[in-house]
């Protein structure tokens, strides 16, 4: 494929045509509207019952009754529109964090180009694990497959064509090989985006909201059955029929947790949005819950572990001539000097050009610095070429190309048949073990071995470069790969990220496995495992060909296999599936990390799939559940630290709920057992369940980490969310604010104070009892006094807020009435404080308690 021959639009054209085709973007799924979010949060049994009660109220003209149900309904309708479409705005905006990509060829120049900029005109380039941008027509291709299944739902890669097959569609895969086509249509011009016109894309509810929903519906029989009784019991009392039926209703709406979806909902946005601080971006909501639960993570090591970039820093002959190689990264100036053996210089520069000519990479010169495109191990090897005097663009126009075959990880090779020195040369650049495979018999094969392994030991990553002279060019390339020479081997390093080994250690720390996955040899991957800490000196490098042999011996020789390290080197991509798998099996919660086509089934078949944001591949990105911006490994640890966050949080927030809730049952459960009239009338229920999920539950999602989520071990995936401690809890405060709630509103009674007094006393303490509970809410171990008091202040805000509401309606005419509430004096408001104090004397005991059987 000679891309020289064409040279692209030009800017200012392709911008004309952007004016005047528009963005090349699909028609995006339609936003839920304010409007229908708004009505949508009455869609629930529990808010029809409520709307038949107001009915009901106005026919017994009970209006005032029925326009403050209605009332609560709107203003709780109105605080659930705010959460559900500020969620929903913010996933939207996260979406466009990471950008698709295109290679275009501009103004004589390949370039990459965000996808949306593409123009009909435009020559794309395609390599294998590319997302098609665009509908195109081919007009070169090497053994080009692309997977079609999206639009033709055929699983078999429909090989391309120029002459038949030549049309490639958008959002179809290139599975294998290179090609390069001209853009024909855009955005919803294009087969899929016609397509995208009339679907809607199905909108699918993690597992932690199906089972926050599982629960909420027990939750509702329960209730169900306990009104039932009260209202048998309160019926044959001869209570006033009106009054029963609303007091039930109202208790129904108290005591479940409706508000729970949206609030759960809320608390996966802030995660989101905390998670992309840390250069995690997310792209399946499930993944911000999973992420608490990984206990295995399985690592690539290139661009993860380390840098990414790769420099050759020592070149090894045949004849043990060897060179070292000065200056880092993109630096062109660097020395190649000899250190050992006689001057080979003839060999050292065929190495060069065959390194540059076996080579799809390109050196791009901008304002300050060089910049590569494509491959580093191959910009590697151009950076090396420039320093042995050779301009790779110069080579290329005088070394005429015959025939490529492109690297693709299967291979482990790639391959160029060029005019070099007025004869035909096939040269070739891959592994050791692979190059050795297909050299001639008479090579001295045990001494390359020997060579290689020592630069590996050496934490290098090595490669060979060979050769072989051809009386013709072959009808296909492939068929002259035998009998091959090895001009050489590279070492290159690529160093450690100077905050991987931390972040192992952290890992560690939080009972995390870590492995590492890699296709190198296998004495540079545990050289480089060795460093970050991922291995220790004993253990030893598990290489795919052991994968193979312990695979055929059976289940249970693989298992052995892969659990006897921590290191897997010289890993197809099969076997990278294979490993995944096997340890899934070991009850592991795992995420992998990948960025090629081929480490799409590892990432689909792993828990919690980890794409490569910056080298990563279109299908590696569309097959994970999340995305690493910068590539990072550490970044992962933030996100399963932030995972953690964001599961506490929920689980803070379903506290708080449910306990208020149970103790409000409590409270009325006593009131039935004495014989007492109701402590809280209906509409008063109402007010308090609003005063409680008005704002304090949304700024629980709101807090932040204790400090200690990487010091505990992964939660099982399946543990319940009411596991021991979480029920203990309920129960424990349920019983306590009941109990005292219950005994303030008797002891009234019994003092001959009115039953409107008493309820007015009653409804305040159970406001303060919430406002003090929303702080023993915030961590299930941590005393209250070791929590920073500001480390959240829109909970500060929400706390001060409820109470001022609930004082304010005290003095507002109108609807201190309808709740039959009045003004307290200072020392009344004093004592009931007090009394709502006992909830932290009860929890900071429990905790004590708890940790002291725990430690």
């Amino acid at each position: 494929m000679q891309n020289q021959d064409y040279s692209g639009l030009t800017s200012e054209e392709a911008g004309k045509r952007l004016l005047s085709h528009g963005p090349n973007a699909l028609p995006e799924a339609k936003q839920t509207g304010l409007l229908r979010v708004f009505l949508l949060q009455f869609k629930s049994p529990f808010i029809y019952v409520l709307f038949i009660a107001a009915l009901v109220s106005f026919g017994l003209d009970h209006t005032v009754n029925a326009w403050f149900i209605i009332a609560v309904l709107l203003l709780n309708a109105i605080i659930g529109t705010f959460q559900e479409f500020s969620a929903q705005k913010a996933a939207a905006a996260l979406k466009k964090m990471v950008p698709v990509t295109a290679t275009v060829i501009r103004d004589s120049k390949t370039q990459k180009i965000n996808a949306i900029d593409i123009v009909p005109g435009d020559y794309v380039q395609l390599v294998s694990g590319d997302k098609i941008p665009a509908d195109i027509t081919l007009i070169s291709e090497h053994d080009l497959y692309i997977d079609e299944s999206m639009l033709t739902g055929e699983s078999i890669p429909a090989h391309k064509h120029i002459d038949d097959t030549n049309k490639c569609f958008a959002g179809t895969v290139v599975m294998r090989g290179r090609g390069m086509g001209e853009v024909v249509a855009t955005g919803g011009n294009t087969e899929i985006g016609l397509i995208a016109e009339d679907v809607e894309e199905e909108r699918v509810k993690p597992p932690l909201m199906l089972r926050i929903e599982q629960f909420t519906l027990r939750i509702t029989y329960t209730v169900l059955i306990l009104i039932c009784i009260f209202f048998i019991i309160s019926f044959s009392r001869g209570d006033e029929l009106t009054s029963v039926f609303l007091f039930s209703v109202a208790l129904a709406v108290s005591a479940i947790p409706e508000g729970l979806p949206a609030a759960i909902t809320i608390a996966l946005a802030i995660g989101m949005r905390r998670m992309a601080k840390h250069q995690v971006i997310i792209r399946k909501l499930l993944a911000v819950e999973g992420l608490g639960s990984c206990t295995y993570i399985a690592s690539d090591k290139t661009g993860t572990l380390t840098v990414n970039e790769m420099t050759i820093k020592r070149v090894v002959l045949p004849d043990d001539s060897s060179y070292d190689i000065s200056g880092e990264g993109m630096d062109l100036h660097g020395q190649i000097n000899q250190t050992e053996g006689h001057d080979n210089t003839t060999n050292l520069k065929m190495l060069s050009i065959a390194g540059l000519l076996a080579n799809e990479a390109q050196l791009i010169k901008t304002e300050n610095h060089w910049q590569g495109q494509g491959d580093m191990v191959d910009v590697a090897f151009l950076v090396f070429a420039a320093k042995n005097g050779f301009e790779y663009k110069a080579e290329r126009e005088r070394c005429t190309e015959y025939a490529m075959i492109p690297y693709e990880s299967e291979n482990a090779y790639c391959a160029s048949i060029n005019q070099y020195q007025g004869n035909t040369y096939l040269f070739v650049k891959g592994s050791i073990e692979k190059l050795l495979s297909l050299c001639h018999q008479n090579h001295n094969k045990q001494q390359i071995e020997q060579q290689s392994n020592n630069l590996a030991q050496q934490g290098y990553r090595v490669l060979g470069v060979a050769y072989k002279k051809l009386e013709s060019v072959p009808q296909e390339a492939a068929s002259a790969l035998n009998d091959l020479s090895i001009l050489g081997i590279v070492g290159m390093i690529d160093p450690l990220r100077p905050e991987a080994k931390t972040a192992v250690q952290q890992c560690k720390a939080a009972n995390i496995k870590v492995a590492m996955i890699t296709g190198d040899h296998p004495k540079t991957a545990i050289a480089l495992a060795k460093q970050a800490g991922i291995a220790d000196h004993a253990m030893q490098a598990v290489t795919g060909e052991q994968i193979t042999q312990a695979a055929n011996e059976g289940d249970a020789a693989l298992t052995k296999c892969i659990l006897g390290t921590k290191v897997f080197a010289r890993i197809s991509p099969h076997q990278k599936k294979q490993i995944v798998d096997n340890i899934i099996k070991q009850d592991e919660f795992v995420a992998v990390t990948g960025d090629g086509v081929n480490d799409a089934p590892a990432l689909s078949h792993a828990h919690i799939g980890i794409a490569m944001g910056k080298r990563g591949t279109d299908v590696a990105r569309e097959s994970s559940d999340l995305i690493l911006t910068d590539d990072n490994f550490s970044s992962i640890i933030q996100g399963i630290k932030q995972g953690r966050i964001v599961y506490n949080n929920i689980r803070k927030v379903i506290f708080l709920l449910v306990s208020t809730g149970a103790a409000e049952i409590v409270l009325f459960i006593l009131s039935i057992l004495f014989g007492t009239a109701l402590p809280l009338l209906p509409v008063q229920l109402l007010w308090l369940n609003l005063v409680t999920n008005g704002i304090q539950d949304i700024a629980l999602a709101f807090e932040p980490g204790e400090g200690n989520e990487l010091n505990k071990p992964p939660r099982a995936p399946n543990e319940p969310i009411f596991n021991r401690l979480m029920i203990e809890r309920i129960l424990l405060n349920a019983v306590v604010m009941g109990c005292l709630a219950f005994a303030v509103f008797k002891f009234q009674v019994d003092q001959g104070i009115d039953e409107v007094s008493a309820r007015n006393i009653t409804l305040l303490l159970m406001v303060l009892f919430e406002n003090v509970h929303v702080f023993n809410s915030r961590s299930e171990t941590f005393s209250i006094f070791k929590q920073y008091l500001f480390g959240n202040k829109l909970l500060l805000f929400g706390m001060l807020t409820a109470q001022a509401v609930h004082i304010a309606a005290m003095y507002t005419p109108g609807i201190s009435n309808i709740l039959q509430i009045q003004p307290v004096t200072l020392n009344q408001w004093t004592s009931l404080l007090g009394i709502s104090l006992i909830l932290i004397l009860v929890n900071e005991f429990y905790k004590y308690w708890y940790n002291s059987i725990h430690k």
